[in-house]
């Protein structure tokens, strides 16, 4: 039963990574299955184990919701724009992934995307900024977002690797 449990760990970490890449809570899908495989054979992990996914999954959390819009106040963008680019980043990701017919690419285009519009259209409709700063600020938030998605996606894979291993090396 113990490889039977480890095996769910492992392909879960595995879906994970790819949930992560599409904007899912992967990396909390991972540690949930990993507490429950550990509630039902008890040997599978020590708790420090857990613990450490645990706090990867809190860091990922952070990284990810705080990058475009650091991206944004990085380019001397306004509170309003980098509300704007975390609010464009959820509404990009779901027009990309019907908009754009290639699976996870539009997700990640859309979200990108629409980090940058969201704090763009900020700093020029509702801040009234000129539209070179508003291009600038924009910019700032697409590439933090792209940067929350590598980092997010690179916790999510450390984090699926130690699980993995963990439940199958004692």
């Amino acid at each position: 039963m113990i490889y039977l449990a480890a095996s769910i760990v492992a392909i879960t970490c595995l879906l994970g990574v790819v949930m992560t890449l599409l904007a899912l809570p992967g990396i909390w899908t991972m540690v949930v299955v990993a507490l429950l495989c550990k509630w039902w054979q008890p040997e599978m992990f020590s708790w420090w184990t857990l613990g450490v996914a645990l706090g990867l999954a809190g860091l990922a959390e952070i990284v990810d919701t705080f990058a475009s819009a650091a991206g944004a106040a990085k380019a001397r963008g306004s509170k309003t724009a980098m509300f704007a680019s975390l609010v464009g980043t959820i509404v990009g990701g779901i027009v990309g992934t019907v908009a754009i017919p290639i699976p996870i690419a539009g997700t990640i285009i859309g979200g990108i995307a629409g980090a940058g519009l969201g704090a763009g259209v900020a700093e020029w409709g509702i801040k009234r900024k000129g539209w070179r700063d508003s291009m600038r600020v924009a910019h700032g938030a697409a590439v933090g977002r792209a940067v929350s998605l590598v980092a997010k996606l690179v916790i999510a894979g450390v984090a699926g690797l130690l699980l993995a291993t963990a439940a199958f090396v004692p």
